[in-house]
């Protein structure tokens, strides 16, 4: 088990992804936290924890540990970064799900295609990032 970083200690290209997704009940919302959850099963070795949003900041200080921290955000409301912020730290990669052309519409249940084209989002930021 890695030591404990402090969280102001230099993110380097060898520090491990940490993933935050919103936990809203909207569809997008919805969205973010399932992919999050098919990531971490299709491909376990990406990242290295996946928080939801609404759990504790000690929590999140904990498992983030100085880890590079991409955020899936349902919406324009990013309740997954303001949590973020209220720990003093900014996300390496941000997505939301909106701007990736997906409509917030109530409390429906995320389709395949919305859950495939958020998919896509994640895997062509983390491409264009260095390291």
């Amino acid at each position: 088990m890695r030591s404990f970083k402090s969280r102001w200690e230099k993110i380097t290209d060898e520090s491990p992804l940490i993933l935050i997704t919103c936990s809203g009940v909207s569809n997008t919302g919805k969205l973010s936290a399932q992919v999050g959850g098919i990531l971490a099963q299709k491909e376990p070795d990406l990242f290295e924890g996946h928080l939801h949003a609404k759990q504790s900041t000690l929590e999140m200080e904990t498992v983030i540990n100085g880890g590079k921290v991409v955020v899936i955000d349902g919406c324009g409301d990013r309740c997954a970064a303001k949590k973020l912020k209220s720990l003093c730290l900014t996300p390496h990669i941000h997505i939301i799900a909106t701007e990736e052309g997906i409509e917030k519409n109530g409390m429906a249940d995320p389709t395949f295609e919305e859950i495939e084209t958020l998919i896509a989002a994640v895997r062509r930021e983390l491409r264009q990032q260095p390291g």
